[in-house]
């Protein structure tokens, strides 16, 4: 199963719950595992939640959130118009304190994703959070049309294209 979307969302606090319910019916409908959609909608709360609170720019109050699901993978992109983070907030998600005031968001989401990316956009300011998972399927679904529950199938076409993006 291949799928995307995207979402301009205006930077109100109302924006995060719309972003997550779309993502949680998005899976669900899909077959993915419960425990991974939990997992995604969290990790895509606080992500939407960062660029609701530091996104704002000069040009647009607004943030996008695309969402790519492609065979057993997902990927979640959220970008903003903000002023992108500062050079040393990428090297402090890794073991940052949880008493630390800020940051505790991106340190959530590393846990419950299998990879994640924090960049700054290159010429139109704003930071971009990128995160990847596996996804595993209910019992009856394979996502890849497979009807397994394992999720570690791969489509016949070979690789995913998200990962040759990363």
């Amino acid at each position: 199963m291949s799928m995307w979307w995207c979402l301009q969302l205006r930077r109100e606090a109302a924006s995060v719950p719309l972003a997550r319910r779309l993502l949680v019916n998005a899976m669900d409908s899909a077959g993915v595992d419960s425990e991974v959609v939990y997992e995604l909608s969290l990790a895509l709360s606080e992500a939407c939640a960062n660029a609701v609170e530091h996104g704002k720019g000069e040009s647009s109050d607004a943030y996008c959130v695309t969402a790519y699901l492609d065979g057993d993978q997902c990927r979640i992109e959220v970008a903003d118009s903000g002023p992108g983070f500062r050079a040393a907030a990428a090297s402090r998600i890794r073991g940052g304190p949880l008493e630390a005031e800020t940051g505790r968001g991106l340190v959530l989401i590393e846990s419950l994703a299998d990879h994640l990316r924090v960049q700054n956009k290159p010429d139109h300011g704003g930071a971009v959070v990128t995160f990847d998972k596996t996804l595993k399927w209910q019992h009856g679904h394979g996502g890849t049309g497979s009807g397994t529950t394992g999720g570690s199938e791969r489509p016949e076409s070979g690789p995913s294209p998200l990962l040759a993006a990363g």
